[in-house]
């Protein structure tokens, strides 16, 4: 809703053949800087100095375009604000994320809520709307990028209301200040909370799932006040579960007795509880901003300017997904059933929710005899980033290596700091890696843009900076191993990251991932894939102590095992979509039940029955950022594996495949329309128009799932 935001002791970095390496010395000649380069952030205070300085400069910039310079000039001024408030904003939610220090994530916090007024600030500035509108129209005297930029700030400013009269306009920013505050409250709910279930007798968990609980005592029947030192006599014995989203599905499956998978699951789908009530003032605010601004609902707001365009798009294409997609997934869900009964001995016996991720991995260990722990002996996590660095010098010839962190630059000693680098451009852009789990670091993967990459001068590029952040767990006694569904997690967050390293924008205002809501994800889907195709496994995946390549009859089983319920994950994510779309849609007079809408989705769409009472909707984290845009997960799976079929599965690492990734479509970030992108990387058919808006072709999806013919 931001006009000028489009949604995202040192260490020493050294590299050998092999592995990148952290050194706990610094170069002496390396000038000590603050937090990511930032001068000011030397210091937790210095968040107060950086915001100044970005007011000050926006300031003097909002006074230049205030007196109408010309078109070309007003783009570059207002790109500059953009830039310079983006540097904070961005810089904040990183620190928020990821600094150990309180005194840093409360400075940053301070700095997010003041640059976010002064945002209010901007958003209500008609010298600045009236000059975008005059560059918009002066289209003649602005390149093409140019003119799209004007459009596209004017599109943004009047999201935030900037076209309606005072009163109305007011209004539009108290619900705009409601909806940030409420979806950080949902999102921190989700952290506080993830709920508990106590397990007794502590037999009932077996030793493999010892790591994922704590122990607990509680008094037997009969005990007195007086035997509290008699522990061992006088007390039971049992397990505490954490019921956060990964640690429960680990629980799930894994954990044989069906009664203590049905009580994690019931509490671990039933918190955070206050997020029901948030979750409704969210949607009713979000839902009177979007009437405010002219629409019917939030989806239509959120979808205007997408290549969906509009809900009804947006709904003809999850439906179409989900009537493609039933017939196998029912398929699937007889299967699981019958096995259950196999095995329980119950040939009448009923398949619950809580026995999907015990049944299926059950399944596939039978037919693939996969060991995750096997599986992870192969992927320690310097070898993962050796696979990352054979991506970018085999696509893109272009050396990825690490560089010294200054004095006070990093923020944990885990930090590294790699450059991208062409033999004929130079530097590209740089990289910070923050791959660890460790206290008090939020447990998230994603990718953060710190500084986008823009045109300054005719002979100056302003280089991206970027941060992937992962929380995979280990300790300098247990190396980091990844499970290969972390490794694609750390593809798919690399695939942003080149977005926004090499894009070569003239704007930052569309630099790398700045990009419309459903085309943004399409990047990282398709670097999954290379997380799964042998060819490029075998280049890095290596035992972490004999050095021996993964096994290809290892990958042949794993890809195996990854296809034998792929159409009831496909039908899950459509569920997530339709949940969103439908909370994010016309609104009864009355209000709605989420957990009633929730519920009737589920049954429509799957076979998978809904226990009632549960809420699992509250901790889904993309009803806040990504409101109303969750389908676009499903647009990029649908995008990247057509660009996969047709593009890379031939030769995934060669030259000619990343020269047309690059050259095509990473460069580009969002200063060029999707969907002439995608038309002219892959082929017109790989886009379909559906009443006004752009829909995927769904063929190659169908192709790889092999679902019935579409």
């Amino acid at each position: 809703m931001h006009a000028l935001i489009r949604k995202s002791a040192a260490a020493h970095v050294r590299t050998n053949s092999n592995f990148i390496h952290i050194s706990t010395s610094t170069a002496p000649s390396i000038k000590e800087t603050g937090l990511y380069g930032f001068h000011h952030l030397k210091t937790p205070k210095g968040f107060q100095r950086f915001v100044d300085d970005a007011i000050e400069r926006s300031q003097e910039l909002v006074n230049y375009i205030a007196g109408m310079p010309s078109s070309p000039e007003i783009i570059r001024a207002m790109d500059e604000i953009s830039d310079t408030v983006c540097s904070v904003i961005d810089s904040a939610e990183l620190c928020r994320h990821t600094h150990p220090y309180r005194e840093f994530v409360e400075e940053a916090s301070k700095a997010s809520l003041r640059v976010n007024e002064f945002l209010h600030y901007l958003n209500t500035n008609h010298s600045i709307y009236k000059a975008v509108n005059k560059a918009e129209k002066d289209s003649s005297s602005l390149t093409h990028e140019a003119h799209r930029a004007a459009r596209f700030l004017r599109m943004d400013l009047e999201k935030g209301g900037i076209h309606l009269c005072s009163e109305k306009l007011d209004r539009a920013n108290e619900l705009a200040i409601d909806i940030i505050q409420l979806s950080r409250e949902y999102n921190e709910n989700i952290i506080t909370d993830p709920g508990h279930v106590d397990i007794f007798p502590a037999s009932k968990i077996p030793k493999n799932l010892h790591h994922l609980v704590s122990p607990i005592y509680r008094n037997l029947p009969g005990s007195s006040k007086g035997s509290w030192g008699l522990r061992d006599k006088t007390k039971e014995k049992g397990f505490r579960l954490a019921t956060e989203s990964s640690t429960l599905q680990g629980f799930l499956q894994c954990a044989p007795d069906a009664g203590v998978r049905k009580v994690a699951y019931v509490q671990g789908n039933s918190v955070p509880h206050a997020n029901l009530e948030v979750l409704d003032k969210l949607i009713a605010t979000r839902h009177k901003f979007a009437q405010l601004m002219g629409h019917k609902s939030y989806a239509e707001f959120a979808l205007h300017s997408t290549m969906a365009a509009s809900p009804e798009v947006v709904m003809s294409f999850l439906l179409e997904m989900s009537k493609v997609v039933r017939p196998k997934a029912d398929q699937e869900f007889e299967a699981i059933q019958n096995f259950k009964r196999e095995n329980s001995g119950d040939p009448n016996g009923e398949l619950d929710p809580w026995d999907e991720a015990y049944f299926t991995w059950l399944m596939k260990s039978a037919k693939y005899k996969l060991d995750s722990s096997v599986i992870a002996s192969y992927f320690p996590l310097q070898q993962c980033i050796e696979g990352l660095k054979v991506l970018v010098e085999s696509l893109f010839g272009v050396t990825f290596h690490g560089v010294p962190l200054a004095p006070g630059e990093s923020w944990h000693p885990d930090v590294m700091k790699i450059v991208l680098h062409h033999p004929t451009e130079a530097n590209l852009g740089y990289l910070y890696l923050d791959l660890k789990s460790r206290k008090g670091k939020h447990p998230i993967c994603a990718h953060f843009a710190i500084r986008g990459g823009r045109r300054v001068s005719e002979t100056e590029y302003q280089l991206p900076v970027v941060a992937l952040v992962c929380n995979f767990s280990g300790s300098s006694l247990a190396p980091v191993r990844l499970n290969h569904s972390e490794v694609e997690t750390l593809f798919h967050e690399f695939g942003h990251a080149l977005h926004s390293l090499l894009s070569r924008t003239e704007y930052q205002h569309f630099s790398g991932t700045r990009v419309v809501l459903d085309f943004a994800e399409t990047p990282s889907n398709l670097f999954e894939s290379y997380a799964w195709d042998y060819r490029v496994l075998k280049t890095f995946a290596k035992h972490y102590s004999t050095g021996d390549i993964i096994p290809k009859e290892l990958v042949e089983s794993m890809v195996g095992a990854k296809k034998m319920f792929a159409a009831t994950e496909l039908q899950r994510q459509i569920l997530y979509a339709l949940v969103d779309q439908t909370l994010f849609g016309e609104q009864p007079s009355t209000g709605i039940d989420t957990m009633a809408i929730v519920a009737d989705l589920k049954r429509q769409h799957t076979s998978w029955t809904h226990v009632d009472g549960t809420h699992w909707h509250t901790r889904f984290s993309h009803l806040t950022n990504y409101g109303a845009g969750y389908y676009s997960y499903l647009y990029a799976k649908c995008f990247a594996t057509s660009i996969w079929q047709r593009m890379c599965q031939e030769d995934p690492l060669s030259l000619d495949t990343g020269s047309a990734l690059r050259t095509k479509f990473l460069q580009h970030g969002g200063a060029k329309d999707p969907a002439d992108i995608l038309n002219d990387l892959a082929g017109s058919d790989i886009v379909r128009n559906c009443h006004g808006g752009i829909i995927p072709d769904i063929t190659s999806l169908c192709k790889e799932m092999e679902l019935l013919k579409c």
